[in-house]
């Protein structure tokens, strides 16, 4: 696969003739198709171009990947003739095209985003939005320079219960809140994802473009398609997989975006298979009006350490809420005139009056409902439209994954770091600093 420079392909389609963001594209109506390129199709790719065949006026006119097998099968879903691409380039120079949606290893990301919003396409990119901070702001930077609508792949930013979820905690319907615990649990024994030979590549599978502005490996099937999250050379793991998910919620119900500090720890505690993330983690975050917000990795049996199944437990003075991804529960706190007194083994002739003196200031509730990638792909499709801001806009995966990845560096320095999130930088740390970039391997050039 031939690769250029951003500032290469920057001058090519100027040579092109590439028109200004508002002279180049196609007027859309309420009424008319979206026309879409998929770049990466396979696996993730493959759930979100479902979603977006949900939709009527999602044409879907062109898909990219370098795995043929994958190519064909979501040909066949498409249905119709669906031009073919191996590099995305070639398919982000076909003028016709309204907007693309990128399913590729989080490591490609922020090249393919920024390459599109410079061929004036709109941009829907899967979470985590970036491998580092730096790309990340990089990212912001092109799709507001290009006034490209840029939506992050965070779906529960599009769920009605999500954002009805939020506005409890955020409104104050669970009172002050001094602590959020979010959980990943999964019991990875005996094998993990094993530890396979280093060997070729698939038939048909170009390892050199996949691999593209990271290191170059000897090829390991785990270091591909799904896999590759356990590797920081494509990714952050479970952390910078789910993790982004869960801040993204987290930071809508708090009105927060970003952490003042955070600490790790960490590894490959059960150390069976050729991981490089850890399989057992714990993070902390300080966030502004002093909440901890902590995320717990487990690879062990049994459900999160909370009262009750949830993904992310919400504690505040007057109650918790309970959310997971079909849900949440609020409940109540028993507010009593004195409860350590009455507790103390010298009152308990109290117990009684303590009992009749207690209450609940908030009510308890339990709502139901759904996370659909459908809703987030219907929300991309009508920005796209109308030019409004997404419901989960580049700035705002941004900050997700910052706190996220954050996280990871304080994981690999084994310190707490103090955050400045005006500048984007450490303020405890120049060691760390150094983990918000990384040096792409030539000839890719890291975005300014």
């Amino acid at each position: 696969m031939p690769r250029v420079t951003r500032r290469q392909f920057s001058q090519a389609a100027a040579a092109a003739g590439l028109a200004t963001a508002a002279s180049a594209r196609r007027v859309l109506g309420a009424n008319d198709r979206v026309r879409l390129g998929f770049v990466g199709v396979g696996n993730r790719g493959d759930q979100v171009l479902s979603a977006f065949l949900e939709h009527k006026d999602a044409d879907v006119a062109a898909v990219c990947d370098i795995y043929q097998p994958y190519v064909e099968f979501a040909c066949k879903k498409i249905g119709g003739a669906p031009e073919q691409f191996r590099d995305y380039r070639k398919l982000l120079d076909r003028k016709d095209l309204d907007a693309v949606v990128i399913n590729t290893p989080d490591h490609w990301h922020a090249l393919q985003c920024i390459h599109a919003c410079e061929a004036q396409k709109d941009v829907y990119v899967e979470k985590p939005l970036s491998l580092c901070v730096a790309e990340g702001r990089a990212m912001v930077k092109a799709g507001r320079e290009h006034k490209r609508v840029v939506q992050c792949g965070i779906q529960r930013l599009s769920s009605p219960m999500c954002a009805e979820a939020a506005e409890v905690v955020r409104s104050g319907g669970i009172g002050k809140v001094t602590a959020v615990r979010c959980f990943h649990v999964q019991n990875e024994w005996p094998r993990g994802i094993g530890s396979p030979p280093d060997g070729d590549p698939p038939e048909g599978f170009d390892w050199d473009a996949w691999t593209g502005p990271a290191p170059l490996r000897k090829y390991n099937k785990n270091r591909s398609f799904y896999r590759f999250r356990w590797f920081y050379d494509y990714s952050g793991g479970q952390l910078t997989n789910f993790g982004v998910h869960y801040l993204a919620q987290i930071h809508r119900s708090l009105g927060v975006d970003a952490p003042l500090s955070v600490v790790a720890l960490g590894g490959k505690f059960g150390n069976y298979d050729n991981r490089e993330v850890p399989d057992t983690l714990e993070v902390a975050w300080h966030y502004p009006n002093d909440t901890l917000v902590t995320f717990s990795q487990f690879n062990a049996t049994g459900a999160p350490p909370a009262a009750r199944p949830c993904e992310i437990e919400f504690r505040g003075t007057k109650g918790t809420l309970y959310f997971r991804t079909g849900g949440y529960d609020v409940v109540p706190e028993v507010v009593t005139p004195n409860e350590f007194a009455a507790r103390t083994p010298l009152n308990r002739a109290l117990e009684k009056g303590w009992r009749e003196g207690a209450k609940a200031e908030i009510e308890a509730k339990k709502v139901d409902g759904s996370i659909k990638d459908a809703d987030h792909a219907r929300n991309f499709l009508d920005c796209v439209k109308s030019r409004k801001t997404p419901s989960c806009d580049v700035e705002y995966g941004h900050r997700c994954t910052t706190a996220a990845l954050i996280a990871t560096v304080a994981l690999r320095t084994r310190s707490l770091l103090e955050w400045d999130a005006k500048a984007e930088r450490f303020t405890n740390s120049a060691a760390a600093n150094k983990y918000l970039s990384y040096e792409y391997r030539a000839p890719y050039k890291f975005p300014a």
